[in-house]
């Protein structure tokens, strides 16, 4: 009798090195590849129009594939562990593969998944290093369940060896009878940012293949370089699976020389995040090492630093590059979460929440360890570091290209100029553009105050 299996997707969604697809395809006749619409993500606050957009391209892209193998996607909304069995019973299978994830909420999923499907007489499959390049507990200091700082983490990580990456299907064949909802369009998504890139396994690709053969060379030099943007711009397809982390380690060390160990560096960071949150769930919302703060309530600044009118060009740079492309630079991520969480001394849960909000590389281990790291309340090994604003311009944005860029009240500033246009001759400053909203000396005085560090 032909036997079935249930190929779960999540944050998984692609053909090429997938263990879950791999583990279901290779143990029955046939598959059902299933994506659940999950209601609790929606309820949770992340089902947001950049990242739902992103999502509908990766989904039509996966169907596509499939189809070319013979397959299709099922697609279903609601309660995952619910559709899920649905599907498995309606297929008769009794075998179903997922990828192992670290939030609390995925972990709580997983658990219910597999009492669900076991009262039904049905395996749960596990699959580890779908979502990261190494398992969260593929390494762990003696005696302990997770690192807490990166370095000697980076070390053991960069000992231990990757899985090999694994060939796409040649064939999926999908048992008769199993219902689908219509795929989602991106194009009818209203609130998505202007400048939102395209989603999906062979755009991931593409960006990829064009990576290696062009930017990795000059990473280690560049990636800080603001005006250049010298970044891979690879983190939405890492975060939605279009990509396999994996095989994203493999091929860059496989390219070799000093931009490409930066940049594996860099993809150990997202490692070391997801490890630390699958060890301590309860980081997504609460600080993982209390400082003690009483965050300001300040509304007021607060919204002008979402709507890029801080009156300090490079944060406020930033924060319009945000919403346009539902993408931002990583050195801008840093600058202006420091500018938030210690210059105006307002809680990182606030600017998590804005990024969460417009990202579509929004992910809940990386999003909010990343801010908690600036904030000090993470796993810095100097949580107290203040960046400013002005420096930090002048060094990534020397000639004020990304300021102009992005700030076009600002665009006829010539040179450094443009960082501090409140210092341009006259009193009115240009395109209206504010007057800064705090004195960075008397921030600074006001965060040493408050962190007792006076």
């Amino acid at each position: 009798m032909p036997t079935a299996a249930v190929a779960l997707f999540t944050a998984d969604l692609r053909l090429h090195d997938n263990p879950v697809l791999h583990g279901a395809s290779g143990g029955a006749d046939a598959v059902v590849p299933l994506f659940v619409r999950d209601g609790g993500i929606g309820s949770a606050g992340f089902d947001v129009p950049n990242r739902r957009a992103f999502l509908a391209d990766c989904l039509a892209d996966l169907d596509a594939g499939l189809r070319r193998r013979g397959g299709r996607l099922v697609l279903r909304s609601g309660d995952v562990v619910e559709q899920t069995c649905r599907v498995a019973h309606a297929a008769g299978a009794r075998d179903v593969h997922v990828a192992a994830d670290v939030s609390g909420y995925a972990q709580r999923r997983t658990a219910r998944l597999r009492a669900a499907l076991a009262a039904d007489g049905v395996r749960l499959h596990v699959h580890e290093g779908v979502v990261t390049a190494l398992p969260p507990a593929a390494v762990t200091p003696q005696g302990k369940d997770h690192f807490a700082v990166f370095t000697p983490y980076f070390r053991r990580w960069s000992a231990t060896g990757l899985r090999s990456p694994l060939a796409a299907p040649r064939a999926a064949r999908v048992p008769d009878g199993i219902a689908s909802e219509p795929l989602p369009h991106s194009a009818g998504v209203p609130g998505t940012s202007p400048g939102l890139a395209g989603g999906g396994e062979r755009a991931g690709r593409r960006a990829l293949s064009g990576w290696l053969g062009g930017g990795l060379d000059g990473y280690a030099d560049r990636q800080d370089d603001l005006s250049l943007d010298g970044t891979s711009r690879l983190s939405p397809h890492l975060h939605f699976g279009t990509l396999s982390a994996a095989e994203v380690v493999h091929r860059a060390r496989g390219h070799g020389g000093a931009g490409a160990e930066a940049f594996v560096r860099q993809l150990a960071w997202r490692d070391f995040h997801h490890q630390v949150l699958a060890a301590r769930p309860d980081a997504a919302h609460a600080d993982y090492r209390t400082r003690h703060d009483r965050w300001r309530r300040a509304p007021r600044e607060a919204e002008a630093w979402r709507a890029g009118r801080t009156g300090y060009p490079v944060v406020d740079a930033a924060m319009r590059q945000l919403r346009h492309e539902g993408w931002m630079h990583n050195r801008a991520r840093l600058l202006v979460a420091s500018f938030l969480t210690k210059t105006l001394y307002v809680d990182w849960r606030v600017g998590a929440r804005h990024f969460l909000d417009w990202l579509v590389d929004g992910d809940v281990a990386n999003n909010q360890l990343n801010w908690q790291w600036v904030a000090g309340t993470g796993t810095d090994t100097r949580p107290h570091r203040v960046l400013n604003p002005l420096v930090q311009a002048r060094r990534f944005d020397p000639d004020g290209d990304y300021v102009r860029r992005w700030v076009p009240e600002l665009a006829g500033v010539e040179g450094r100029a443009v960082h501090r246009p409140w210092l341009l001759p006259g009193r009115a400053l240009p395109g209206h553009y504010p007057e800064p909203i705090v004195d960075l000396a008397e921030g600074l005085d006001r965060f040493r105050t408050a962190r007792g560090l006076r």
